[in-house]
């Protein structure tokens, strides 16, 4: 029961990694506020979960939708001590010089405003804890650069720099920051990247992606899952700042 007695806000929780990250945190004793725009889904993931969960529809993209799910945290269940910054779109696959600005806009909104949002409405109740800890869901495209994905691999380097920033700042209330660099995932994300790419032959999208990780495989959401309990823990108590990397080595070549 490695998170007993904490509380967390996990956004773009109807997906495959939140959906599982609030289930392995449930898991482990926490209280768990689910945040997605995904309604439906949302409320599917929060009744198999079961208790000490709430299910908010919400936008990350709106700072008002995040303030709303950090009062609606404190006044269930009495405070806050984790984020789980982790609502992202990939939006389109195309090359830069077709993609639009209304398209670049729109993956930047979700993923690097979304995280501001989400760090910001959150951090002044996480202190109010005595500290706790803030994870941002990046990507190996965080790191390195891909063709295809303009404006994806653009937020995820914003979100490193943001993580970096909010590590430094928030260091003095006892926050810790961090971000989490998910190589390829089984998942929904990767489907429709596989889709985009090669529409009519995703399958060869993958055995492509596959060939480039030396494990020779996609990750699973749990696997993800597992890192996240981890770094919410008190166990990573001295990491902030930095990246962790679960690609299956993806990136070490």
């Amino acid at each position: 029961m490695r998170l007993q007695g904490k509380v967390a806000i996990i956004t773009g929780a109807a997906g495959g990694i939140g959906a599982a990250a609030a289930a392995r945190f449930a898991k482990e004793g926490c209280k768990v506020v689910v945040v997605d725009r995904d309604e439906s889904a949302l409320f599917t993931v929060a009744r198999d979960i079961g208790l000490d969960v709430l299910a908010l529809a919400g936008d990350v993209s709106n700072l008002g939708s995040m303030e709303h799910a950090v009062e609606r945290a404190v006044s269930a269940f009495g405070g806050l001590d984790i984020l789980f910054a982790n609502a992202g779109i990939e939006g389109v696959v195309k090359p830069l010089l077709d993609t639009t600005v209304e398209e670049f806009d729109r993956v930047l909104a979700v993923n690097v405003r979304g995280a501001f949002n989400s760090i910001r409405a959150a951090a002044p109740a996480i202190g109010k804890r005595g500290g706790g800890a803030i994870l941002v869901t990046s990507s190996v495209a965080g790191l390195v650069g891909a063709g295809g994905l303009a404006p994806y691999v653009t937020s995820k380097h914003a979100v490193m720099g943001l993580v970096k920033a909010a590590a430094v700042e928030l260091a003095a209330m006892k926050i810790r920051v961090v971000a989490i660099n998910p190589g390829p995932i089984e998942n929904r994300m990767m489907r429709s990247i596989e889709a985009q790419a090669a529409p009519g032959a995703p399958e060869a999208v993958k055995a492509g992606f596959e060939a480039k990780v030396p494990l020779g495989r996609y990750g699973t959401n749990e696997e993800i899952a597992n890192l996240a309990l981890f770094l919410a823990s008190d166990e990573a108590s001295y990491c902030s700042g930095s990246a962790y990397v679960a690609d299956g080595g993806y990136v070490a070549q």
